[in-house]
């Protein structure tokens, strides 16, 4: 399970010109789901992502997580993270999760990031097609990757 982590100011995303998520300040958090990921996959991340320390403090570090400074979470699926371009110009996704294996770890992600948090996280429909509007604060933009673990 692959993870693009944003802070931001704002973000939204919207389906068809609705809006069907947003979050003031916080976290944006492009999800991508592979066909060898587990629900420990998802709770491994989902606890990272919640507890990460990336927001600033009163002496200007880094040390202050979303649920600390009051912010929000924005997950938008993205089976785009596990293109793989080595081969030729067109990117390959064919290690990203069929829907019916996605879906219900994209949720139980989602699940396991609200009871960290405490609070309901904002999202976009799986498989729909997004717009996601976002200022990136700082920038700040994390990866993970839960096959790596660092």
């Amino acid at each position: 399970m692959r993870a693009l982590i944003q802070r931001s100011l704002n973000a939204s995303v919207s389906i068809a010109g609705t809006v069907t998520g947003s979050i003031t300040h916080g976290l944006v958090v492009l999800l991508g789901v592979e066909h060898e990921d587990t629900p420990e996959d998802a709770l491994w991340l989902a606890g990272k992502v919640a507890q990460m320390r990336i927001f600033s403090d009163a002496e200007g570090r880094m040390n202050l997580g979303v649920k600390e400074v009051g912010g929000g979470i924005l997950v938008v699926s993205q089976f785009t993270l596990h293109a793989s371009t080595k081969k030729g110009n067109r990117p390959s996704f064919i290690r990203a999760a069929r829907p019916e294996h996605a879906i219900p770890l994209y949720e139980q992600f989602i699940q396991a990031v609200e009871l960290e948090l405490g609070a309901p996280v904002a999202c976009g429909t799986f498989g729909a097609d997004m717009q996601v509007a976002l200022v990136n604060d700082g920038p700040v933009t994390i990866w993970m990757d839960s096959r790596a673990r660092e």
